[in-house]
């Protein structure tokens, strides 16, 4: 076979391995991100957290997500659907938290609570929760870190994590 004719069937056996190469690389860039709300422990010790959200039946808080020093918990799976989360979390080690303003019920042990009015009466607790505005991301992530000035623990803001 001649030089020319050579480089002609490597052609033709090149454009469609090249053509399936792109085709591929566009599927996988085309897949959709995974989408959840995360939320890290930058220290070294553990930590309980709680979120609240606004679902279509009102206002829900839940808790409590124990997460270990130095890793993350997804709280929420899928893309997410409000765009205000709030979070509350406990340093379960040296009683510090990560608070906010926004008064919710949060309980003792593990809870799904359906309001966020009349804590104390209805026989739960009220925390100050910090408020996170996603910007209507479908993931976000916050990040919890010490503070070496005060011994408090304030989270990081929150970011888009895709």
């Amino acid at each position: 076979m001649s030089s020319a004719g050579g480089q002609r069937m490597r052609s033709a056996f090149a454009m469609p391995l090249l053509t399936l190469a792109i085709g591929l690389s566009a599927m996988v860039v085309a897949s959709p991100a995974r989408a959840d709300f995360r939320v890290c422990n930058a220290t070294q010790n553990l930590v309980g957290v709680g979120i609240g959200y606004r679902a279509k039946a009102g206002w829900i808080t839940e808790g409590w997500w124990h997460i270990e020093g130095s890793s993350c918990k997804t709280l929420i799976e899928g893309p997410l659907s409000s765009r205000f989360y709030y979070l509350y979390a406990e340093d379960a080690e040296r009683g510090g938290r990560w608070d906010g303003p926004i008064n919710m019920c949060v309980a003792e042990k593990e809870f799904k609570i359906a309001g966020v009015t009349d804590c104390v009466a209805r026989g739960f607790q009220r925390a100050g929760f910090q408020e996170y505005d996603t910007g209507e991301q479908a993931s976000w992530m916050v990040q919890l870190t010490d503070e070496s000035t005060t011994g408090g623990a304030p989270a990081t803001p929150g970011t888009n994590n895709q």
